[in-house]
């Protein structure tokens, strides 16, 4: 190995990568220690015949007896002695595990082994695929349900620390011999343990990894780019600290020199010997490691009993007191030490995390041992166990059902404060959170909680759409004594619209294609950009020429007093321009006129219906019902029953396969149901989807035009758009390689549509930018929503006044007069529903300017 310099460190300890982290080591390790009976997949022993056999046979594999292992008999036994492991028994299947948590594990020194836990790990469901990040502490108290999730913690750490200090034992082994590896002082291993968890909620040991690991694939996804930044950050300034611990060092001796004479003689033997220098190196360490934890948490050694007594097992000693220098010495140094450091620190945390909860008694503290206190930890840390213990669970058999703990990730502050009886509660969170996890913890053991509906989880990842959110928690008892009752906690979530600063001084445009925290077009810049003056008056001119086609590209453009800060822009004024021309505003006698005598007909999903009903409001200037349709509906009353409206709803995802219509026989049934047609452009045909659409859907639209001889009528494609991108239980989540993969198949779509002849709306290009900006709905991808209508005309179009009219403020300023004429045209005070959200309304516009142009030119068709 290269030698190091002083404030050098590498991430390399040889006897873990080679015990740990080859399935060849940890099936060593689980044969040599029987008894201990270690939380390891004995798969890890099973070479790939023996799989095979596994996978193909039903009959069982006869248990070998194994040979007993006792305390300290391991030394006088050779290292190629193993027992036989009974593979039926222990075997674990993929099917029996639900979840796989991936823990990360900072080892900075073996002998004496010194472990450290990230607070962050990763949730990976195998069969859904479905992965993403969480605090363990999240994960335990919500997603693992554990009854006592302090206890479920304390035993996946157990697992952990086990199999490390088996490492380092089988380290030592080669005392015996010549040395295999040669410590290293600077060296240090960022670890990541799989752990599954089952129906029993126990933890195995799957696989250990040399490095920060995420997936099985080489194919590492954004969010795991950022998680992966995350952990060496927090792991360098773990790592590099340069804080002294030479004070601190001098001020624990001390306390621990006056505590042993009240201990006794034997304590003050071991404190009078003399340390080596490579001791002394190693506490001073460890006090500098203590003093800059940041999101790690103390792993090992541990003061747990249960921890303490393990290594007396393996080190086949029980005195705290053994041979100077020896390893088990230089543990109950570190013991010491740590015990010492907290109380100067005035803590005494029996678990390493610090779990935030609400919880039903806002008085519970956590307990303190006292600054000078002589304590002995082994009385001290099971007395907190027990009351953490009667924090969680009491089965009174009288007691009414309620909810102790409401848990959220990130935490919310809740309106008012958490109180069992209370069942109604109000919180608000910045733009920039959109999601949030939630579960909680009841009463007793027979409640169940289930989220938004009675089949629903128990914890769950939930969207947050900008406004308003509403989520139920509902908690049943299933006690046989009380039948089974129903109680609902409500919470609402309202997250804020992006923060926006109203522009009063100078300002400058700045334009954006898309947003640099999901980057989909590589190649392309993303976030604000400059806009300069010469574009913007040449954009600004009214004999602008009018766009050519509804895919033409363009950006976001928005006034803000600096393009390289997002909260100095006024984001009420933001504007979707294309390059070089524009969409005319159609007036509404404009589109009454436009619109009088046609009949248009709608097939998609809700992000067709939303555009669906924009259109119905801004011709009528009122939305009289609304409803989410999910079959077909037709709209009479349109127009003055001047224009009829039809709607069908597809794919029919919630319908089985054999039930469900295709494409072809919907298209058909609408066709047939919205008749007469004329074979001309007063028949518009409108289709699109978030995602669902593609190329063979259009071959489908030639073919079944064809059939009906309407291939003369208008066809508009509105493309896909953003959606699925968050992490969200109960729908599919796309990662940043699918979405942008999505976008080359939203090119395929604008190309082969042309091809037909079919006019395009692309809403993917307008929505891409602002995938922040969704509203309520868990996919992610609704930029509308329909909502009472009982505000002023003043509360549907809100502006600021400009202050310069410069070139910029020309600009902006000829937008807010198009933008009123819109507003104008469509809002009504009295109309009972009102559709609402600026990303669908410029989609919505550009459409009305492809069904309304003045002059269309289609290419004819070749007839097969």
């Amino acid at each position: 190995m290269c030698q190091l310099n002083l404030h050098q460190k590498v991430n390399m300890l040889p006897e873990i990568q080679h015990q740990l982290c080859r399935k060849e080591g940890l099936c060593q390790i689980i044969k040599r220690f029987p008894e201990l009976r270690l939380l390891v997949s004995p798969s890890v022993c099973l070479n790939q015949s023996i799989q095979l056999k596994l996978r193909t046979s039903s009959h069982l594999l006869k248990t070998l007896k194994s040979q007993m292992w006792k305390p300290g008999d391991w030394r006088r036994e050779q290292l190629n002695q193993t027992t036989a492991l009974a593979p039926q028994e222990t075997l674990l299947r993929a099917k029996d595990l639900s979840v796989i948590l991936k823990a990360y594990v900072l080892v900075t020194s073996l002998t004496p082994l010194r472990a450290f836990i990230h607070s962050t790990g990763m949730v990976w469901n195998p069969p859904k695929k479905k992965r993403f990040t969480v605090k363990l502490q999240t994960f335990f108290e919500t997603f693992l349900r554990a009854s006592s999730p302090l206890q479920a913690f304390d035993t996946m750490r157990e697992a952990i620390s086990k199999l490390l200090l088996a490492a380092e034992v089988f380290s030592e082994t080669s005392t015996l011999g010549p040395k295999i590896f040669q410590r290293c002082r600077f060296c240090f291993q960022l670890l990541t343990f799989d752990i599954g968890y089952g129906s029993v909620r126990s933890p195995v040991v799957l696989q250990v990894h040399e490095h920060l690991n995420f997936q099985d694939d080489d194919d590492m996804a954004f969010e795991d780019q950022n998680i992966e930044e995350f952990l060496l950050k927090d792991t360098f300034s773990f790592l590099l600290s340069n804080d002294s611990s030479l004070s601190i060092f001098s001020e624990i001796f001390q306390r621990l020199y006056r505590s042993a004479v009240v201990k006794g003689e034997n304590y003050q033997k071991e404190l009078n010997r003399c340390l080596s220098l490579e001791e002394i190196n190693s506490i001073m360490t460890f006090i500098k490691e203590l003093g800059s934890l940041g999101q790690f948490q103390l792993l090992f050694p541990s003061t747990t009993p249960g921890f303490q007594s393990l290594i007396g097992e393996f080190y086949g000693m029980t005195s705290p007191m053994g041979k100077p220098g020896s390893i088990l010495t230089q543990y109950w140094s570190l013991l010491s030490v740590f015990e010492q450091f907290q109380l100067l620190n005035k803590k005494a945390e029996p678990h390493p995390l610090e779990w935030n909860s609400f919880t039903e008694d806002g008085n519970i503290k956590k307990p303190r041992v006292p600054f000078d206190a002589i304590e002995n930890k082994k009385a001290v840390v099971p007395q907190i166990m027990n009351e953490t213990k009667e924090m969680h669970c009491h089965n009174d058999k009288d007691a009414q059902c309620h909810i102790k703990q409401i848990f959220t990730h990130p935490r919310l502050e809740l309106n008012p404060e958490f109180n069992p009886k209370i069942k109604d509660y109000y919180s608000e969170v910045p733009f920039d959170v959109v999601t949030l996890t939630i579960g909680a913890e009841t009463s007793k053991s027979q409640c169940r909680v289930y989220l938004q509906e009675r089949a629903g989880p128990s914890f769950a990842n939930y969207s947050l759409g900008l406004g308003m959110n509403k989520i139920s928690v509902l908690v049943v008892d299933k006690s046989p004594t009380q039948g089974e009752t129903l109680t609902t906690y409500k919470l609402t979530i309202y997250r804020e619209d992006r923060p926006s600063l109203p522009l009063f001084e100078d300002f400058t445009a700045c334009g954006f294609v898309q947003d640099c925290g999901l980057l989909i077009q590589p190649e392309e810049t993303c976030g604000l950009q400059p806009i300069s003056s010469d574009y913007i008056e040449a954009i600004s001119q009214p004999e602008l020429k009018t766009c050519p086609s509804g895919d033409t590209k363009g950006q976001w453009i928005v006034p803000c007093l600096s393009c390289s800060d997002n909260r100095t822009c006024d984001w009420r004024e933001i504007t979707w321009q294309p390059h070089h021309c524009q969409y005319g505003v159609v007036t509404k006698p404009q589109l009454q006129q436009c619109l009088g005598g046609r009949k248009i007909l709608f097939i998609g999903d809700s992000t067709n219906r939303g555009i669906m009903y924009y259109l119905i409001e801004r011709l009528n200037e009122t939305l009289e019902e609304w409803q989410k349709v999910h079959g077909t509906k037709f709209y009479h009353n349109v127009n003055g029953g001047k224009t009829l409206i039809s709607y069908s709803y597809y794919p029919r995802f919630w319908m089985s396969p054999s039930l469900r219509p295709t494409f072809e026989k919907a298209l058909e049934h609408l066709l047939q149901r919205s008749g007469p047609l004329e074979n001309t452009s007063q028949t518009v045909l409108v289709v699109g989807g978030v995602q669902w659409l593609n190329s063979n859907h259009l071959q489908i639209i030639h073919k079944v035009l064809k059939r009906e001889d309407l291939l003369n009528i208008l066809v508009i494609i509105k493309t896909l758009g953003i959606g699925f991108h968050l992490p969200v239980d109960g729908v599919h989540f796309l990662t940043q390689n699918e979405v942008q993969n999505l976008w080359k198949k939203n090119l395929i779509i604008l190309e082969d549509a042309k091809k037909y002849g079919y006019e395009v709306v692309d809403t993917f290009a307008i929505t891409m930018g602002r995938h922040k900006e969704f509203l309520q709905g868990t996919c992610g991808c609704h930029f509308h929503e329909v909502i009472k209508s009982k505000l002023s005309k003043e509360d549907h179009f809100l502006k600021t006044k400009q202050s310069r009219n410069h070139i910029v403020g020309k600009y902006f300023s000829n937008q807010s007069k198009l933008q009123q004429r819109r507003q104008d045209s469509m809002t009504n005070v009295q109309s009972p529903f009102h559709v609402r959200g600026p990303i669908n309304q410029v989609c919505s516009e550009i459409l009305l300017s492809r069904i309304c142009a003045p002059e269309r030119t289609v290419e004819a068709l070749q007839k097969d």
